[in-house]
């Protein structure tokens, strides 16, 4: 039996950690849409759960063969929505952890703060247009304005996240 629960994230790692809580109940992710998630009953705690935004879509060659070697290593794409993979990985075969290092962990911030970035900045271009165009354009408008302002903070928060991975990065090489 497929249990569906609505929920809307924009922090991955705060998705991955709701995730986890929810297979450390025993329900585990099988798929995703948009705010969409579908789990199925199972064993408690039987999964971990990661998120990883991939460099290029599910159906690109480079994404197939990183996904063809992370099952290789053990580790089950789950479902993928756009560039966002959910992976999983047996709890009993060890702590997992797709960035091991510091240096890719930035790059993977990186990547998502571009991201979330770059749909701000196209938000406030388009709601700055939409402002000088029409009435009806200036109702648009409200809701370019309102989802810029809610990435704008998420966006700032993964700057945030990548400087201090910077600051333990200089105090490992030191």
């Amino acid at each position: 039996m497929t249990i569906k629960i609505r929920k809307v994230f924009i922090n991955f790692e705060k998705e991955e950690k709701w995730l986890n809580d929810m297979a450390a109940k025993g329900l585990h992710l099988v798929g995703y849409t948009f705010c969409k998630y579908h789990f199925e009953k199972g064993k408690p705690g039987e999964y971990q759960y990661r998120i990883q935004l991939l460099d290029e879509t599910p159906f690109h060659y480079e994404t197939q063969e990183y996904l063809q070697f992370m099952e290789e290593s053990g580790v089950e794409c789950v479902c993928t929505y756009v560039r966002w993979a959910y992976f999983r990985k047996k709890a009993e075969d060890g702590p997992f952890e797709i960035y091991t290092d510091v240096e890719s962990k930035i790059n993977h911030f990186k990547k998502i703060a571009w991201l979330f970035g770059g749909l701000a900045a196209f938000n406030i271009v388009i709601a700055t247009i939409n402002t000088f165009l029409s009435t009806f354009n200036l109702y648009l408008s409200f809701i370019n304005w309102a989802v810029a302002l809610l990435l704008i903070p998420v966006t700032i928060q993964f700057m945030k996240r990548i400087n201090e991975l910077r600051k333990e990065q200089e105090l490992f090489e030191k």
